[in-house]
């Protein structure tokens, strides 16, 4: 805030202007970036609304953390191999893991 302004005025001059602040109940945010996520634990989170366009505050503590470069593969992503290439469940899995979960990679190594 601003120094000498009352927080309920300066609420009211917001409110004027066109801005309005809603605090979220948040508890945790994560920025997924290329190579790591940024994790901000414990944050106070709040959403501006300003002439219709929203911004997010957000403050907290910040760590990083390495991002799990296995993806996840699920039951129907293998189904969708092995009918697509006619193989059994282990070599669909292996496939669906050697592209690292890209389907239509494994179908075509798959179809060779």
């Amino acid at each position: 805030m601003l120094p000498g302004i009352n927080p309920r005025q300066m609420k009211q001059v917001m409110r004027k202007m066109g801005v309005q602040q809603q605090d979220l109940d948040v508890k945790e945010v994560v920025f997924k970036m290329k190579s790591k996520d940024l994790v901000i634990s414990n944050p106070k989170v709040s959403k501006i609304d300003m002439m219709g366009q929203e911004t997010y505050q957000v403050v907290g503590d910040v760590s990083e953390r390495e991002q799990d470069s296995t993806p996840e593969i699920s039951g129907e992503d293998i189904q969708t191999v092995m009918d697509q290439a006619n193989c059994s469940k282990e070599k669909a899995a292996k496939a669906l893991e050697e592209s690292k979960g890209d389907l239509a990679e494994a179908i075509m190594s798959l179809s060779k």
